[in-house]
Formats: structure tokens, C-alpha cells, sequence
């Protein structure tokens, strides 16, 4: 009973901050939308492979819906931008796990999703952004989140580079473990989720 009513809860809170920040229309009008909605799909497998709790499954998957919620206050002419961004475009995009987490500190409901938002784009070597996290210092579910957005980002068409098949992504996961991406990460992604898909 209180598994089923804290999910509902949670749902209930993320669709009222979607609805609120006009992520919605970001989510139905662009690519980064149905980016978003994979990268859930795969935080959710990822979960289920690591075994854990419904409740967390589904925060997790939550987590990998709104990971991209800050670039909806970004010009989306930056985003979508088919060349290489300026100095100034690429602090721009950089911004958006910072405005991400803000937005959804605004329900209380929402701060531990906030957290993880934050910090998907830290790396495994402390060289990512926003504060330079470093292994485990890094939440466990933005590691996640890492590896699914960057799989489904190279997987699938982007204004701003080539399409990668499945091997070479994989390849790039591989060669990025212990640099960009945990690599316990990394194989759990390859040996249980990607074998479904």
C-alpha cells in the first residue's frame, strides 16, 4: 500500500513540475523530448538490472524524464544549433543540470530528483560540470543517467553530429569507462539492458 501511494505521489508531483515549467510542450515539440522519454526507458532497465525497489525503479525513471528539464529555459537556437557552439552557446548549455535542479527544488517534493538531475553531467574523473564530482562522490543514479543519455544521444539523430550504430556506441561506452562513465555502469548496461534491446 504505501509502495503504491508513494509512487503515485511521485507521479503526481513530476507531472505538476512538467506541466508548470512548460516542459510538456519542450517534451511533445522536439527531438529531446522523445531523447528524454528513452533515456527514462533505459534508467528504468537499469534499475531492474541493478534489482532495486519499485519505488526507486521509478524514481530513477523519473529522474531520466526530467534530466534535461533546464534546457528548457535555454535559446532553443542554441539547442538545436547544427554547427559547433560558441564559448558562450556551450556555457549556455552547460547551465541547464544547474537550472534543471533549481526548477525542481521548487516542490518539496521533488529535491532528491533535483539532486540527481544536478549532477548528470559530472564525469567518473571529476572533469565534468557543475562542480567536478568524482566517482562515487557522484549519486549513483546520475551515474546512471550518464551512461543511458550518452548511449541514447549517440544512438540517434542530433543536428550537431553523425547517428553511431550500436557497436560504435558501445565502443565509446567502453572507452570512456572509468573516465566519463562508472564502469560498473557501463557493463551492467551492456551485459543485462542493451541484450534487450
Amino acid at each position: 500500500m504505501y509502495r503504491n501511494t508513494a509512487i503515485d505521489i511521485q507521479r503526481s508531483r513530476a507531472n505538476e513540475v512538467i506541466q508548470m515549467t512548460g516542459y510538456s510542450d519542450y517534451l511533445k515539440a522536439s527531438d529531446t523530448g522523445t531523447h528524454s522519454g528513452r533515456v527514462a526507458i533505459l534508467c528504468e532497465a537499469l534499475g531492474i538490472a541493478l534489482e532495486l525497489p519499485e519505488v526507486e525503479i521509478r524514481k530513477l525513471k523519473t529522474s531520466g524524464l526530467l534530466h534535461d528539464i533546464g534546457k528548457n529555459s535555454i535559446d532553443k537556437r542554441i539547442i538545436d544549433k547544427p554547427g559547433p557552439l560558441s564559448e558562450y552557446e556551450w556555457n549556455q548549455i552547460k547551465m541547464h543540470p544547474t537550472i534543471g535542479y533549481r526548477l525542481l527544488c521548487s516542490s518539496e517534493h521533488m529535491q532528491e530528483i533535483a539532486k540527481y538531475v544536478l549532477y548528470h553531467h559530472e564525469r567518473y574523473d571529476g572533469m565534468g560540470y557543475p562542480i567536478g564530482l568524482k566517482g562515487e562522490e557522484i549519486p549513483l543514479y546520475s551515474r546512471i543517467i550518464a551512461v543511458a543519455d550518452a548511449y541514447d544521444a549517440m544512438t540517434n539523430c542530433r543536428s550537431y553530429r553523425e547517428t553511431l550504430d550500436c557497436d560504435e556506441a558501445v565502443g565509446e561506452l567502453i572507452i570512456n569507462k572509468g573516465t566519463q562513465f562508472d564502469p560498473d555502469i557501463v557493463d551492467l548496461f551492456i551485459e543485462k539492458v542493451l541484450i534487450h534491446y
